[in-house]
Formats: structure tokens, sequence, C-alpha cells
């Protein structure tokens, strides 16, 4: 007998679980800026030399979903996350115990690793669940991994100060993966009419489904993969260089009072950064499944690029840049739920998780160029040419996705309505 349709609230549940397990490995990602100067201080290394523990933790997070995805696609999401957050732990106490640059590499790697088994089934998850609000479901558990960190950026600031970098590593490691590996319990696949048949008339969305061998030959593919990395390699500099670029400009610990609340530069900016970094998931993903994937693109990265510059203009000042380094985050966050969105849109459902997975290492890419960002900013002096080389980026990301992917992504999905496409699929 076919599985009947479940029921919403069901459905809602599902997300509910993923969302708790992406908010379990945000401090991952989001919260390597605050060890970084403490690392630094303790063991004397080159800083550029420390963010290449950062890119390796992105490039084996990213690079390695469509393999975890596979898994996903054949024996269910709750194996591989479960088996994820155990890594997710163990990266993070070897961190605690490392003293050599090697260590902390291998530590991120594990956590990399983990992070990216966990990411990259929760969101492939989502877009089975809900193909009728594919870009609100994916921005609402992509928010979790952009949020997630807001709630202990205090927590593990005062730990680091309290109690040094190797304790915060030690108990935030091990209680974050305990959380993630309970949640994978509770976490299943929708089986083949579970769900909604409806499509979004909003959306152009193919009738036919890519196997990830085929979607890698589709140049449309790299298309939205090179936007991907030119908008994510911004957002990623800003995220593992928050700190630095403060304390560069010798504001990070300059007390500024916004909302009623007094905090220190850095600790509002992050905090700030982290909560826009995951209401714009789901808000734009919300907007794009009613005006559209491409223009939402647009929009999105034009912002983000003027943020970026405007940060180059009047960040030197504590108050702007709180509140411009939250505009960056906000223009920027929302590519963890447009991208993923858009590939289920044009290669179909039954593969979501591998396909959105091969795009997904696309940030991985991006990462790359995180290190050479630093060593830009050594070799000048300044942070300057690397704000404005980032601002241009994104606004020519933002002319590709309303001049060029629009009108060609509508062209292969419309050659694939047509009944002979259809009868060779």
């Amino acid at each position: 007998m076919a599985p009947q349709k479940v029921s919403d609230g069901y459905r809602w549940w599902q997300l509910t679980v993923g969302v708790i397990c992406m908010v379990m490995i945000a401090n991952l990602q989001y919260g390597w800026t605050f060890f970084v100067p403490d690392i630094q201080q303790k063991f004397g290394w080159d800083r550029s030399a420390i963010q290449w523990a950062f890119t390796l933790f992105v490039l084996f997070e990213t690079w390695l979903v469509p393999v975890e995805a596979w898994f996903v696609d054949k024996y269910g999401p709750r194996r591989v996350v479960v088996f994820s957050g155990i890594l997710c732990g163990v990266g993070w106490v070897i961190n605690s115990y490392a003293t050599t640059l090697g260590e902390f590499y291998l530590g991120q790697v594990i956590a990399g690793i983990g992070a990216g088994g966990v990411y990259g089934t929760c969101v492939g998850n989502a877009l089975k669940w809900f193909p009728d609000k594919r870009g609100l479901a994916a921005g609402i558990t992509a928010a979790g991994f952009g949020a997630g960190a807001a709630l202990t950026v205090a927590p593990i600031q005062w730990m680091i100060g309290e109690h040094g970098f190797q304790s915060a590593f030690y108990y935030f490691g091990i209680g974050q993966g305990l959380i993630v590996v309970i949640f994978a319990l509770m976490m299943v696949g929708p089986k083949a009419g579970q769900t909604p048949q409806t499509v979004n008339a909003n959306i152009i969305q193919t009738k036919r489904n890519y196997a990830p061998t085929e979607v890698l030959r589709q140049p449309i593919f790299w298309l939205m993969y090179l936007m991907f990395v030119v908008v994510g390699a911004g957002g990623l500099m800003a995220t593992a260089n928050l700190k630095p670029i403060a304390a560069d400009w010798g504001i990070d610990s300059i007390p500024v009072t916004m909302f009623g609340l007094t905090m220190t530069v850095i600790t509002f900016a992050a905090t700030i950064d982290r909560i826009l970094n995951g209401l714009t998931r789901p808000f734009f993903g919300w907007v794009s499944d009613h005006i559209g994937r491409e223009n939402t693109m647009c929009i999105c990265f034009a912002l983000e690029g003027l943020g970026i510059y405007l940060l180059y203009l009047w960040g030197h000042d504590p108050i702007w840049f709180v509140i411009l380094s939250g505009c960056v985050f906000f223009a920027w966050g929302e590519i963890y739920s447009l991208f993923p969105s858009t590939c289920t849109d044009t290669f179909g459902t039954k593969y979501a998780a591998t396909n959105a997975g091969l795009l997904y290492t696309a940030k991985g890419t991006a990462a790359l160029i995180v290190p050479f960002a630093n060593t830009l900013q050594q070799q000048t002096g300044s942070w300057d040419l690397v704000l404005i080389i980032a601002a241009g980026a994104n606004v020519g990301a933002s002319i590709l996705a309303i001049a060029v992917l629009k009108p060609w992504r509508a062209g292969v999905v419309r050659r694939n309505a047509l009944p002979e496409a259809q009868a060779m699929a």
C-alpha cells in the first residue's frame, strides 16, 4: 500500500528537528573568529597560517557533502546525521588539545566533515519535505546555521576569557555534538506520496529529475557555481576576519550603546550579524517563492556589494561598523536558501540532496580565497583593497543573476517541458 500524505504538522516537526541540528553546528563556523586572536597570542603563529584551519574546515564541510548526500538519498538521513554529530564533537575536542598547526588543521577537517554531513542532510531533507514552499523551508533550515551561534556569542567569549580557548573548544564541542546525535534519532525522509504534489506557480520548476552525473554536464550548473563562489567568498572573509578587522581598526573593545544595550563593538557586531544572517535566509527564501529566485538574487547581491563598500568607507566608526557588518551579513546569508532552491527547481526533487550538495561545494571553493584576503591585507597594510574587490564582485554577481541566469534557466526548464524531452527522460 502506497504511503499516504502526512499532515503539515509532521512536516514542520521534521523541519524543526533539522533546524535544531543546524543550530548545534553553527559555532563550528561562526564561532571560529573568537578563537583566532587567542590562538595567535598563545602560539605566535602567523594569522594567515591559522586561518588555513578555517579554510580546511569549510573545504571539508562542503566538498564532501555530495558523498554524504548520496548516503542520505540511499539510506535516509538518520544514520548520516548521527555519525556526523559525533564527528563535530570529536573535531573540537581535538582543537582543545592541539599545540601545533597540524593538530588544529586535523581538528577542523574532522569538524568540517561532521558539519557538512549535518548541513547537507538537513537542507536536503527540507527541500524534499516542502516542494510547495521550497525557498521558505530551505531558508528556515539554513537560518539555524546562520543564527544558531547568536545565543552563544557572549558565553563563548566569556569562557575563552575566563577559562581559556581550550576549555571553550572542549565543552562546547561535546555539548553541541551530543545534542545533534539525540535529535538525529528523530529524523526521517519523506516517502513518495507523503508530500504535496502541487507546485509553486511563481517559480520556474522543471518536470524532469536530473541525476547528479547529468547535472555536472549542464553549463547552467557551472554558472550557478561561479555565482555562489563569488558571493560566498565575501561573506566567508567577513566571517573569518570580523574580529581581526575590528582589532586592526582599533575599535574591537570600544563599548557602544544601541537598542538600549551596551556591549563592546565586536560582541555587539557578532551578535547582530548572527541574528540577521539567520533571519535573511527564511525571509529572502519566502520572497523568492513570490517574486522568483533570480530577481531576489539580483536585489540581495547588489545590497551586499553596497554594504561592503560602505563598510570600507565608514566602518572605522564603531557604530557604523556594527550597523554595516549587520547589513553585509543580512544581504549574504540568503545564498544558502536561494541556491539550493534554484538548484532543485532546475534539476528536480529526486536527487535534491546530492545535487544541492554538488552546488554547495562552491562554498568550499570560496573558502580558498579567505587566506589570500589575509595575505593581501598584510601586503597592503589595510583592508581597503580586500573590501573594494569583494564589493565589486557582488555587484557583478547581481548583474549575472538577472541578465544571464534568469533567461537561461527559463529556457532550460521550457525545453524539458516539451513532449519529446519528456519522452527521452
